[in-house]
């Protein structure tokens, strides 16, 4: 089905990586069965993140280095709708825009490049930059050595087998969205290895009551943004910019939401999990945010 517009252009801010570029044109090729008349043209910006490849995420500035740029040129009138992987954008939008359309959501999971687990021998090396993955990953094999991560996803999917590092962690919807798959030694399940916030899903950003934003609005997949909705309520319920290795997936079943969450708790050095369900993303976001102990929030 396609809407009637007249032939303009819409504007779609995203960095410059590979995989930024890929998300970006494919919300082109969505739009463009919508708005055969519309032409699509990327807006390359350099944020924070891309700048500085070499200091540790956790060091880094927290939440939003990645599209703290893009989310500006929005405002400025540079582009007319910011296309993020949603797992890199801040729990709160800013003020001026909002989180439009959340057009598809890949497999969330987690997986290994380089080795399985159970190919890693003991004590071998891993990297990720994700607090969260090196906490998850510890539960499940203390003895490994676990070191940052950092750099575009070429740099980093070529270290398994160099530098001394035998595997890496990464998410199985970057790697399906580069063609590269095939690279996948092992895939987490998500029901245990619970991803971050937002993974695997695309966020549209656009400013306030802008019409043309509002274009974007139909490729929206509900039950996702609702579940994004949800997962970023409880990121948001513990603080912006919270670095504590925390993560949350939620999934739609039936005529219900299902938030699972799992958080570390800092003081007594335990992984702590909960489930919740309800149909209010919002409220099942703080909710479930509500049932770690303060310990687990950093408190």
């Amino acid at each position: 089905m396609s809407h009637t517009t007249s032939a303009r252009t819409l504007r779609l801010a995203t960095r410059g990586s590979p995989l930024a570029i890929a998300q970006a044109d494919r919300v082109a090729s969505q739009l463009r069965h919508v708005y055969p008349e519309m032409v699509f043209e990327n807006v390359i910006i350099s944020t924070t993140g891309d700048q500085d490849t070499t200091t540790p995420l956790s060091q880094s500035g927290g939440q939003g280095i990645f599209v703290k740029e893009i989310q500006l040129a929005l405002l400025n009138g540079e582009a007319d709708v910011a296309v993020h992987s949603a797992k890199d954008l801040p729990s709160l939008p800013p003020k001026g825009l909002e989180l439009i359309s959340v057009p598809e959501r890949l497999d969330p999971a987690d997986v290994l490049v380089g080795r399985s687990l159970e190919g890693l021998a003991p004590g071998a090396c891993v990297a990720t930059g994700s607090p969260r993955r090196k906490v998850l990953l510890s539960t499940l094999r203390p003895d490994l050595n676990i070191v940052e991560l950092r750099g575009n996803m070429a740099t980093r999917l070529s270290l398994p087998g160099s530098k001394g590092v035998d595997a890496i962690v990464t998410a199985a919807a970057a790697l399906s969205r580069l063609g590269q798959e095939a690279l996948i030694a092992e895939r987490f399940d998500p029901l245990t290895f619970t991803p971050q916030v937002g993974q695997g899903a695309i966020g549209l950003e656009c400013r306030i009551g802008d019409p043309l934003g509002e274009l974007v609005r139909v490729i929206d997949d509900v039950h996702a943004h609702r579940c994004l909705d949800a997962e970023r309520s409880f990121l948001a319920t513990l603080g912006a910019g919270c670095m504590i290795p925390a993560g949350a997936w939620c999934v739609a079943e039936e005529n219900e939401l299902v938030l699972r969450a799992v958080m570390f708790n800092e003081q007594s050095h335990v992984l702590e999990r909960h489930e919740l369900r309800g149909n209010d993303p919002v409220a099942l976001g703080q909710g479930i945010a509500a049932l770690f102990s303060k310990g687990a929030r950093g408190q």
